[in-house]
């Protein structure tokens, strides 16, 4: 079952359960996935998903720190209730030890040496991680280790 199979699903188990806060955040996701299908003609993969889900959670934690500088709490709850809707699709967050792992087998495979080949690094550890760690965090690993 592919997961936008599985997003469909979901959204029918939402409305048997007439369960409104997740089935809008279901739909949104619905759409946001129709959106960039129709916008780039293609169907989407499961990575290509799995990369829109978290732009969708990179811009709500960007909605969060806004709406809590405007003091807007209910806000930033509804935002908050979403991310973790949009996370029950993505696969389970590989921990620290795994990420420094994958870092230093990547290092080995690449020959890099010093911070100039950083991006031979993250260019084999983007295809491995993505959707699995966070980039962010790991190339900071890997500057930490490079350099």
């Amino acid at each position: 079952m592919t997961i936008k199979d599985k997003i469909q699903e979901d959204m029918k188990t939402a409305m048997r359960a007439q369960d409104k806060e997740r089935l809008a955040t279901i739909r949104l996701i619905l759409a946001a996935l129709k959106q960039r299908e129709v916008d780039e003609r293609i169907v989407l993969s499961d990575e290509q998903i799995l990369a829109t889900l978290n732009k969708m959670i990179k811009q709500r934690r960007d909605s969060i720190a806004q709406f809590e500088s405007g003091n807007r709490p209910d806000l930033a709850k509804k935002e908050a209730d979403e991310i973790t809707v949009i996370q029950c699709y993505l696969p389970a967050q590989l921990s620290e030890h795994e990420v420094m792992a994958a870092v230093t087998a990547a290092i080995a495979e690449s020959g890099a040496s010093s911070a100039k080949d950083m991006g031979k690094v993250m260019g084999i550890l983007k295809t491995k991680l993505q959707g699995k760690a966070d980039m962010t965090l790991v190339s900071a690993k890997v500057k930490e280790h490079l350099g």
